[in-house]
C-alpha cells in the first residue's frame, strides 16, 4: 500500500467541523450538516467533494457489528517473521491485505513484526486460518494470539484537531 499524503494542513475550521460530523454518521443530510457549521449546504456539498477528491475522506462504508454476523472471534495477532528483508516483508503485507478475515494490519517496531486484527467465525476456523497464514509460511518465525473476551471499545473515528 502506498504511503498516504498528510492533508491536515489544507484543512480549515469548517473541513474539521464537517469531518467531525461526517465521520461519525455519513448519512447525516448535508443541509442539517450546514446548519451544524454555518455554512450553504451546497458549499458543504462541495467540501466533502473536495475532502474526497484529497483521499482525506478514504471511504464511505456502514460499520457492521460482528457478532450481528456470526463473527464471535476476535483476536489480537502478533506476528515475528524470520527475517525483515524487504522481500519478506512486502510478501507477509500482500497475504495479509488480501486475507479478508485480516481486519487490520499494522508493520510495527518494537520486537514484532506485524500486529493484526482478526475476526472470525469460531475457534475452529480461527485454527484454520492461523494454519495458512502462519504455521504454513516459511516467512513466519513465530506467532502469538490474543483472544478478546470483550469488545470494551471499537471505534473508527479519528480525533479531529
Amino acid at each position: 500500500m502506498p504511503s498516504r499524503p498528510s492533508h491536515a494542513r489544507g484543512l480549515d475550521a469548517f473541513d474539521r467541523a464537517i469531518l467531525r460530523i461526517v465521520q461519525r454518521d455519513n448519512k447525516t443530510p448535508q443541509r442539517v450538516i450546514a446548519e451544524a457549521v454555518n455554512l450553504s449546504a451546497a458549499a458543504v456539498q462541495r467540501r466533502i467533494a473536495a475532502l474526497e477528491d484529497a483521499g482525506v475522506i478514504a471511504r464511505n462504508v456502514a460499520v457492521v457489528d460482528p457478532d450481528a454476523v456470526g463473527l464471535a472471534i476476535t483476536a489480537v495477532v502478533e506476528v515475528h517473521l524470520r527475517d525483515e528483508r524487504a522481500a519478506t516483508v512486502d510478501a507477509a503485507k500482500a497475504l495479509f491485505r488480501e486475507t479478508p478475515d485480516v481486519q487490520q494490519c499494522y508493520f510495527v517496531t518494537g520486537g514484532v513484526t506485524f500486529v493484526l486484527v482478526i475476526v472470525s467465525r469460531d475457534m475452529r476456523t480461527y485454527e484454520a486460518l492461523t494454519r495458512r497464514l502462519f504455521a504454513e509460511n516459511d516467512f513466519v518465525e513465530r506467532y502469538r494470539t490474543l483472544v478478546a473476551l470483550d469488545r470494551v471499545k471499537a471505534d473508527t473515528a479519528v480525533v479531529i484537531p
